[in-house]
């Protein structure tokens, strides 16, 4: 027989449950909530992640370009004890170069710090910033080799158009990623990083197209031509169609098909291209493959993702 419980002692119990339940689901909604605020859900992890690639390429080239070296000694906190990145060296630069790189390279800076105060992440991966790298990356670019090879390193011109090369990569990828992450912290992160890259690659668009018609010594080819051969290259890699464009086109391709000008890259509505971490794996391996790495991470990009299609 079940023990009595009076009408009073049971109205007792539930004005104390009345009391207290709510504080408990009050506690207990906070700490979802906050968890779920701090710490992105899996997909999303994986994806900031994979930007950690492209900001380290970053950070160290911009670095070792204007200041002659690089996180190991701005930033050792955020290298996780990765290998020295191969090549990277200063740049005599011009006073206005160095100074807009030298901003970039902080910049960068500030975003390994910003994600990984969101997720976990990797020690820099092996990054190959020689003058070879890039020389190879121009060769593909021109379908023939350079002579002299191409050397990002001789002068503030060389410097800006191998810089052309990166900042643009990685916006694509941040419009990418935006649609797919879920939470909204990781949305407003890379909303965050993408304002900036997008104003890092405009900068160098536009330091490019003041000089659009200068040949680039001693190649006589005209600096529209390699952004040009550039944005090309990329696209093929990619292999998604379109989704690069030098810093002069033809009238169909610039702004409403009025103009030839082309200082920021944009589709048939000004919008900007997106780009998948496959796609992007493809550009900076320099193999069209997201399988075969090489180009500027000579063993492959690190994280989830890229790591998925090595093993």
């Amino acid at each position: 027989m079940a023990p009595y419980i009076s009408r009073d002692r049971a109205s007792i119990f539930v004005l104390l449950a009345s009391l207290v339940l709510p504080f408990i689901l009050l506690d207990y909604s906070s700490s979802v909530l906050f968890a779920s605020a701090k710490s992105p859900k899996s997909k999303d992890a994986d994806l900031l992640e994979f930007a950690l690639n492209l900001e380290y390429l970053e950070a160290e080239f911009f670095l070792f370009g204007a200041l002659g070296h690089g996180l190991d000694v701005v930033a050792p906190n955020l290298t996780g004890g990765g290998p020295l990145p191969i090549g990277a060296k200063k740049v005599e630069l011009d006073d206005l170069t160095n100074d807009v790189i030298l901003q970039f390279a902080f910049q960068e800076v500030g975003h390994l710090r910003a994600i990984k105060s969101k997720v976990t992440g990797f020690p820099r991966p092996l990054l190959d910033l020689s003058s070879k790298s890039f020389a190879k990356l121009m060769d593909n670019a021109f379908g023939k080799p350079l002579v002299p090879p191409f050397d990002p390193y001789a002068n503030s011109l060389n410097f800006i158009i191998a810089s052309y090369v990166i900042p643009y990569v990685g916006l694509t990828g941040y419009v990418g990623a935006n649609r797919l992450l879920e939470s909204a912290t990781s949305r407003e992160l890379v909303a965050g990083l993408l304002g900036v890259e997008s104003g890092q690659d405009a900068i160098l668009r536009e330091l490019l197209y003041e000089r659009k018609e200068q040949l680039v010594p001693p190649y006589g080819v005209a600096v529209e031509e390699f952004t040009n051969r550039i944005s090309i290259l990329r696209s093929k890699l990619g292999n998604r169609g379109l989704k690069d464009e030098g810093i002069v086109v033809p009238f169909g391709l610039g702004a409403e098909g009025k103009v030839r000008g082309n200082i920021l890259a944009g589709d048939v509505n000004s919008l900007a291209y997106s780009r998948t971490p496959e796609e992007i794996l493809r550009i900076v391996y320099g193999s069209g493959d997201e399988h075969v790495c090489g180009g500027f991470y000579p063993i492959g990009a690190s994280g989830q993702i890229a790591q998925s299609y090595l093993n």
